[in-house]
């Protein structure tokens, strides 16, 4: 078990790096991540790093709830194994909802399906890449300051990728983080006029082998659980589940994706 944890702590610790959020608050061992300009989850959620920090539980509560509604946001608990399980019962007890579940994958880089992948040089226009992430998610103009500053704030290499049809139409595009010996892949997205074409597939394979050339040892990825195709892609190249965290907030209240 220690050395899970471990392991885990080091995954959650690259996610945060990863994927920055604007502000973030300690509480003990909770760290309480807040991002005025986007709605993501995962940087507007509380997630607690150790299960043996479980004191004066249902004050803290108050307090992260007070903070995120100063915030303007709903408070929402990211529960992985390093939350304490004797919170998990009091927001069982107080009928909190558990959503979108999230499996957290690995493999070492010799392990996954990259034969065959030709060199692919990162694009340099960040503000380019996320006008085509936009418009392939279907999602408005709204997100691109808050990706903006997500993308700014990432302190380690980044590799921004976008594949093209023929006519110079974007198909498909993700971004690929190289930190020390870990890579991870985010914001994989295929446009829904190529689908089922292994055209996600070919630029996950693009992404790592960038990160590989440039010395990343394990690939390490986040996908919900539900997303069985992805789930499935994934398998495929050879990633390997290590853990899985999900989201916990009260009832009658929303959340951002």
């Amino acid at each position: 078990m220690p050395s899970r944890l471990a392991q885990v702590r080091r995954l959650e610790a690259v996610s945060f790096r990863s994927w920055p959020a604007a502000n973030t608050y300690y509480d003990g061992a909770w760290a309480i991540r807040l991002t005025a300009g986007h709605p993501s989850k995962r940087l507007n959620s509380v997630n607690p790093l150790d299960p043996a920090d479980h004191s004066d539980l249902e004050g803290r509560v108050m307090r992260a709830a007070e903070r995120f509604k100063a915030f303007g946001r709903p408070l929402v608990f990211r529960q992985s194994p390093l939350a304490p399980p004797v919170l998990d019962n009091l927001l069982d007890a107080r009928g909190w909802r558990r959503f979108d579940e999230t499996i957290v994958m690995m493999s070492p880089m010799e392990d996954l399906a990259l034969d065959g992948v030709v060199d692919q040089v990162p694009i340099r226009d960040a503000g380019r890449w996320i006008d085509d992430l936009i418009t392939m998610k279907g999602a408005t103009l709204d997100l691109k300051p808050g990706l903006s500053e997500i993308v700014g704030n990432i302190q380690t290499s980044v590799g921004l990728f976008v594949s093209e049809s023929d006519t110079g139409k974007p198909y498909a595009a993700i971004m690929c983080v190289h930190d020390n010996d870990l890579a991870g892949v985010f914001e994989l997205v295929t446009h829904p006029e190529f689908r089922q074409q292994g055209r996600g597939r070919e630029i996950v394979r693009v992404a790592l082998r960038w990160a590989k050339g440039n010395g990343a040892k394990r690939a390490w990825l986040q996908v919900v659980s539900r997303n069985e195709a992805a789930v499935s892609l994934y398998s495929s190249l050879g990633f390997n589940e290590i853990y899985r965290y999900a989201y916990r907030q009260a009832p009658k209240t929303g959340a951002g994706e």
